[in-house]
């Protein structure tokens, strides 16, 4: 007996939930790196790296740690460019296919296998309709969110427990994804625009399903016209800079809080906390992004612009925003000053949703869904070879600026300025395609 109106609805909603719940648990827990590398000192990792030295002008015996905070630097290097990279693949792996096979090499690799839940979880949007771009921003941040899992495990090793016995607990959850894949997921990609009561997973009757054939129909003519235009670029290198900027923020942040706290490990735990705080409140900021694209995309046309002009239109006001927070969070992440880190924590937790949900808002309705995987692991991949921009640029603070960051922050904050042609160049190219479509047709 196929499933009624009633029962479909509860399925997606729940699908729904549960990814958002896997997004927020396990998909970006290495961008809590600030909370976990506060516990990896306590615990004495590459101590062995710190050196007695005495202070300048005194006899004070003082722990100098650089070379220390440098290994850990490298740590994240690799973490992140691994998370990002891996993305390329693994979306290669998604549109071939599709969504059930994933959970394997997700839990064989669970460092990288955030991307593959991040990915997959994302395709629930489709569900939603007019709707989908708010559903996609809200799990980009909850996958933002998911670093406040390393605060939590921060706080239960403050209270006695050990780091092996949290991990082993985030191993044994495993199961969950396992246990969704089963009974909530499709074989194949959840397909858009889909078809009055679709269900997926293990149902109550039979559903109505499309083939992979059907799946990919004519995308690849769609994906050629709108991956060569000269937005997409722009979006791309823009994004990039911008998600140098967090990647090195989060990166050197204990060493930026040890500094303005003048090594006070109290003082550098409670801005470490609140930092972890804001991260898990991404989860609010992002969909924000998703419906100022949805109002706008569903906005009537104005006469004579194409589904392209409207999908760039819709997309101005978000990219005009994610500017000007990234330009506000930089500068405010320059000034050497401690307290004002606390509002420099909400912009970066603001700005960084808007990037991530916005990219994946963009691509969602901008090229067809059998394409969504790889092209949003290129966009991962290319910030990764951003982010490997991060050692270098902290050995750099370290060595010649002597440990004082001010002239890097500076440069990354000039390189965001560039960013503003971006918004203007979308809004110029929109007006000319709706000047041009009036001709094209009467011709």
């Amino acid at each position: 007996m196929p499933c009624d109106v009633s029962s479909v609805m509860v399925r997606r909603y729940i699908t729904f939930f549960t990814g958002l719940l896997e997004c927020l648990c396990f998909a970006g827990m290495v961008f809590g790196w600030a909370s976990l590398v506060f516990v990896l000192k306590t615990e004495g990792y590459f101590s062995s790296l710190c050196l007695n030295t005495t202070a300048v002008n005194t006899t004070t015996q003082v722990l100098e740690c650089t070379k220390q905070d440098e290994q850990f630097s490298l740590v994240f290097t690799i973490a992140s460019f691994m998370y990002s990279f891996l993305a390329l693949p693994n979306g290669f792996l998604f549109d071939r296919f599709a969504l059930s096979s994933m959970v394997f090499p997700g839990l064989s690799l669970m460092a990288v296998g955030g991307n593959l839940f991040q990915i997959t979880n994302m395709q629930v949007g489709n569900m939603f309709g007019s709707r989908r771009s708010t559903v996609i921003t809200l799990y980009s941040g909850a996958v933002n969110s998911a670093p406040a899992i390393l605060f939590f495990i921060k706080l239960l090793h403050e209270a006695g427990i050990s780091l092996l016995s949290s991990f082993l607990f985030l191993s044994a959850c495993s199961v969950i994804h396992i246990l969704r894949t089963l009974f909530l997921l499709p074989r194949d990609r959840i397909p858009y625009p889909m078809p009055d009561n679709y269900t997926c997973g293990i149902t109550c009757g039979k559903s109505k399903t499309l083939s992979l054939e059907q799946l990919t129909g004519n995308g690849n003519a769609q994906t050629t016209t709108a991956a060569t235009t000269t937005e997409e670029v722009e979006d791309t290198a823009v994004k990039q800079v911008m998600q140098l900027r967090h990647y090195l923020f989060v990166g050197t942040l204990n060493f930026t809080l040890h500094r303005l706290a003048e090594g006070d490990a109290s003082l550098v735990s409670q801005y470490t906390n609140a930092f972890a705080i804001t991260q898990l409140c991404s989860v609010l900021c992002a969909p924000w992004n998703g419906l100022i694209f949805d109002w706008h995309k569903g906005k009537p046309r104005v006469a004579g612009q194409s589904e392209q002009g409207a999908v760039l239109r819709a997309a101005m006001l978000s990219l005009i925003l994610t500017v000007l927070q990234c330009l506000v969070f930089s500068v405010c992440a320059t000034i050497p000053y401690l307290p004002l880190q606390y509002f420099t924590f909400v912009v970066q937790v603001f700005n960084r949703a808007f990037i991530s949900g916005g990219n994946a808002a963009f691509m969602s309705v901008a090229f067809p869904p059998c394409h969504f995987g790889k092209l949003f692991g290129l966009l991962k991949a290319l910030a990764a070879l951003f982010s490997l921009l991060q050692y270098p640029l902290f050995a750099l603070v370290n060595g010649p600026l002597k440990g004082d960051p001010l002239y890097m922050n500076i440069g990354l904050t000039l390189l965001v300025l560039p960013a503003f042609i971006h918004p203007l160049s979308v809004f110029l190219h929109v007006r000319s395609l709706t000047s041009e479509r009036p001709i094209s047709t009467s011709s």
